[in-house]
């Protein structure tokens, strides 16, 4: 199959906005984490561009081997898919283990997610920009396709109809309430007012401006 034919328009648009899985691989081992930041730079040739921050380790592959994929995430992803790519480090975690039958391989030999997934795509680096905490990835898409009808899931709706709701706590004094800050990512509560502008959340390694101030 011709790489023109492997890269399906549809793919590309289910791609303009949503979250994300980014999976990649350095030797015998794949990772993957969730990202929000990913965008189409140009259509023909069809290039797109991330930024993942340096504290990821699948920074650390990209970086290696100049190649990965990206799952859009569907509105029937589950909460169990964000636990799994955005609570806990790949470096001491596989990521992938018992979870091989929600997965596939695509031509380039890496994982992506098919489960919660309506479309995927492959990518090569070509050029990369260092941002401080992050480095923004500028890459050509080799591989895309459409997996499924259904809508990407957007904030709003993993906020309302994904991600449990918390559970009512006792009554509790004024003087006793702590201001937190909650990761919109994955959950991580930071005690504490304010949160640090250079703290990074220990799950998922976002900044804090991805966290929310709750009284």
């Amino acid at each position: 199959m011709s790489e023109v034919n492997m890269i399906q328009n549809e793919a590309m648009f289910k791609f303009s906005y949503g979250l994300f899985v980014l999976t990649a691989k350095d030797g015998d081992k794949d990772n993957g984490c969730i990202i929000n930041t990913a965008a189409q730079l140009t259509d023909n040739p069809k290039r797109i561009n991330i930024a993942v921050n340096k504290a990821n380790y699948t920074h650390d592959m990209i970086m290696k081997t100049g190649e990965f994929n990206i799952s859009v995430l569907s509105e029937k992803a589950v909460f169990d898919t964000f636990k799994r790519f955005g609570f806990a480090s790949g470096r001491d975690t596989d990521k992938f283990a018992g979870f091989e039958g929600s997965c596939s391989r695509s031509t380039n030999g890496l994982y992506y997610v098919t489960e919660g997934t309506n479309c995927f795509m492959s990518a090569k680096v070509i050029d990369a920009h260092d941002y401080g905490t992050h480095t923004l990835f500028i890459a050509e898409v080799t591989e895309a396709k459409v997996l499924n009808g259904d809508p990407s899931v957007t904030y709003a709706y993993y906020f309302e109809h994904i991600k449990p709701k918390p559970q009512p706590k006792a009554e509790e004094k004024a003087e006793d309430k702590k201001v937190v800050w909650v990761c919109k990512i994955c959950g991580y509560v930071y005690e504490g007012d304010p949160i640090p502008e250079d703290f990074i959340c220990p799950l998922c390694k976002h900044p804090a401006s991805d966290f929310e101030r709750q009284a």
